[in-house]
C-alpha cells in the first residue's frame, strides 16, 4: 500500500496486513520514551512482526543487531491481546507529518482497525508530582477505554505533528483515538517516562507487563539510544517546532 505526499516530496508504504483491530504506537520523538515503551511492549508480550513502514524522500536509518539490519517502523501484533504495536524508530519531520498520518489512517480504514493510541513523551515545566500520564482523547475513545480508568484529562495546550494529525483525523471519523503524554526529561531513553506510559497501557488495555526489567533493557540498547536521540534533537531543531502543550 502506498501513499504519496507530491507536495513535500514524501512518500510512505505500509505493508502490514490484517492488523488487530487496536493499534498503539510509540515513535521517535524527543525523549524516546513513547518508542521504548512500545519497543519493550513488544518484545515483553513476544509480539510477532507483520510487517513495516518504509519512508521515500526523507534521511533515512537502517538499525541494525548483531549484525542483522531491520526496517525503522515496523509493525507487530499479538492475537490474543487484541493489539498491533507500531515501532517506529526514524524521526519523521514536520514537513512529513501529515503524509506519513494519512498512511497510516487510510492504512487503519484500509484493514478495519478501530482505534489508535500513540504513547509520546513532551518537554514541559513540571514539578516532581506531575509526573504522571496524561490523555488527549476523541469522545468515543474516552467513553470506551477511560470512563473507570483513573487517568487525568492534559489540561490546555495544543498537539502537533504527526499527533496533532490523527487527532484530527479521529475527530472527523469513527476512527477512535487517544495521545498518552507524559513529562520527559533530556537522558535517553527516559525510563521513568516509559514505565509510566507501560503502566497506562497495562491499565487501560487489561494487559500483564512486568515493567521491572525495564532498566535493564533500556540499559542494554543506552548506547544506541542515545546516538538516536542526538540525531533527533539535531533534525528537531532544524525541521520542527518545539513541542508546546499547557499543563
Amino acid at each position: 500500500m502506498s501513499r504519496d505526499a507530491r507536495s513535500t516530496g514524501a512518500s510512505f508504504e505500509i505493508t502490514a496486513e490484517n492488523p488487530e483491530d487496536t493499534v498503539i504506537a510509540g515513535f521517535s520523538q524527543f525523549g524516546l520514551a513513547g518508542l521504548t515503551a512500545a519497543d519493550y511492549l513488544v518484545d515483553h508480550l513476544d509480539f510477532q512482526q507483520v510487517g513495516h513502514i518504509s519512508a521515500d524522500q526523507l534521511p533515512a536509518i537502517t538499525p541494525f543487531e548483531n549484525g542483522q539490519p531491520r526496517h525503522h517502523t515496523r509493525v507487530f501484533s499479538h492475537e490474543d491481546a487484541g493489539l498491533s504495536v507500531v515501532v517506529g524508530e526514524l524521526f519523521v519531520p514536520a514537513f512529513a507529518a501529515q503524509p506519513f498520518s494519512e498512511a497510516v489512517l487510510e492504512w487503519t480504514e484500509t484493514e478495519d482497525v478501530d482505534e489508535v493510541a500513540v504513547l509520546h513523551g513532551v518537554t514541559i515545566p513540571h514539578a516532581p508530582e506531575e509526573h504522571q500520564v496524561f490523555y488527549v482523547a476523541t469522545e468515543d475513545y474516552h467513553d470506551h477505554r477511560l470512563a473507570d480508568a483513573g487517568i487525568s484529562a492534559m489540561g490546555r495546550g495544543f498537539l502537533d505533528g504527526m499527533n496533532a494529525e490523527l487527532m484530527a483525523r479521529g475527530m472527523e471519523s469513527d476512527l477512535r483515538t487517544a495521545v498518552f503524554l507524559t513529562p520527559v526529561h533530556a537522558q535517553a531513553p527516559d525510563v521513568e517516562a516509559a514505565i509510566r506510559l507501560l503502566e497506562t497501557v497495562q491499565t487501560v488495555y487489561g494487559l500483564e507487563i512486568d515493567t521491572g526489567p525495564l532498566e535493564e533493557f533500556a540499559a542494554e540498547v543506552q548506547g544506541y539510544y542515545e546516538g538516536l536521540a542526538e540525531r533527533l534533537q539535531e533534525r528537531a531543531e532544524a525541521d520542527q517546532p518545539e513541542g508546546r502543550m499547557f499543563m
